[in-house]
């Protein structure tokens, strides 16, 4: 393997931004703000039951609605249909029902688990879910679009005084609702309260760090200067290139790994859009030739087929 030193470069980028908070925090009003701020065509995904036509007054936005049983195909397919439509924002209302809903991930786990197939328990069924989980991680990361998502926390009362100094209960938001570590995938990450305030846990942009605020347009218009700070990227080739590419790899039986070795990208959504036309027309051409070979080695093996009864019925006479 050739490695490559090259200095570290700030390019423009898409957000990835995580929200969560109990019920009640406001983290769908929150999540339209910051994506009115940051500007364009906005698409939510609604798995909350139509709550998102709650805040038609806002703004501009369409919705896509998710019922059970919460799949992540449902998810995939959802941004999809905004890459395709030329979204600018998507907002997923919320993720957490892709873990924990009805037909979520850990439902699926559960019934993989409970199964009684040979073989199958626990362990055994996180080898199914697990790739899912990742595809939809993968979708996220990869999409050409701005991408919000809202998270439920898991809640937990607490003691407190309120400024009369008088003891109250407040209901306060522990980890997202999630697989653990789901935070880490994102470049922001706003914890919101009941009170609708919200802080960082995780701030790559260094915008918010130390802060507690409420969440209005202006958080999505500073995140939208600090993502085009950085160089222009080279235009990558689109959602329906991209899956073109993946349906000749998987019918060529070439490795996606491989493939992206080759032109050295980490991911097929950045190959360089000038590159399309050469990678498509390279794997027609490995596809031709595979199926020229099969085609060969079926005739090879029926003439020695032939050849063989031919023998038999020579030893016969």
């Amino acid at each position: 393997m050739n490695l490559q030193i090259r200095k570290a470069v700030r390019k423009k980028a898409k957000l990835r931004l995580g929200m969560a908070g109990p019920s009640g925090s406001g983290k769908t009003y929150s999540a339209l703000l910051l994506a009115f701020g940051l500007g364009g065509k906005v698409g939510m995904i609604d798995t909350e039951h139509g709550s998102g036509d709650l805040y038609a007054d806002l703004g501009d936005y369409d919705i896509i609605n998710i019922d059970a049983p919460y799949t992540v195909k449902k998810y995939r397919d959802a941004i999809k249909a905004f890459e395709d439509a030329g979204y600018d924002v998507i907002i997923i209302d919320s993720l957490s029902h892709a873990w924990a809903g009805e037909g979520g991930l850990l439902d699926k786990q559960g019934k993989i688990a409970d199964s009684g197939k040979p073989g199958m328990n626990s362990y055994a069924a996180w080898r199914t879910v697990t790739p899912e989980h990742n595809g939809l991680v993968e979708a996220m990361l990869t999409s050409p679009c701005h991408i919000i998502a809202t998270m439920r926390s898991k809640q937990e009362y607490v003691q407190d005084k309120n400024d009369n100094g008088k003891t109250v209960i407040k209901k306060v938001g522990m980890s997202p609702v999630q697989r653990d570590g789901m935070e880490y995938e994102f470049t922001v990450m706003f914890d919101i309260d009941t009170q609708h305030v919200a802080s960082t846990s995780k701030d790559r942009t260094r915008l918010f760090d130390g802060q507690y605020f409420t969440i209005t347009r202006e958080q999505g218009t500073q995140l939208l200067e600090w993502l085009e700070e950085g160089e222009e990227t080279l235009q990558t080739i689109s959602v329906s290139q991209r899956d073109e590419l993946l349906k000749l790899l998987t019918e060529a039986g070439l490795s996606v790994r491989k493939f992206c070795q080759k032109y050295e990208i980490d991911q097929i959504s950045s190959l360089p859009a000038s590159l399309f036309d050469e990678a498509k027309a390279s794997i027609c051409e490995y596809r031709e030739k595979k199926l020229e070979r099969l085609k060969q080695q079926a005739a090879e093996r029926r003439n020695a087929e032939t050849e063989e009864e031919c023998e038999k019925g020579e030893d016969g006479l």
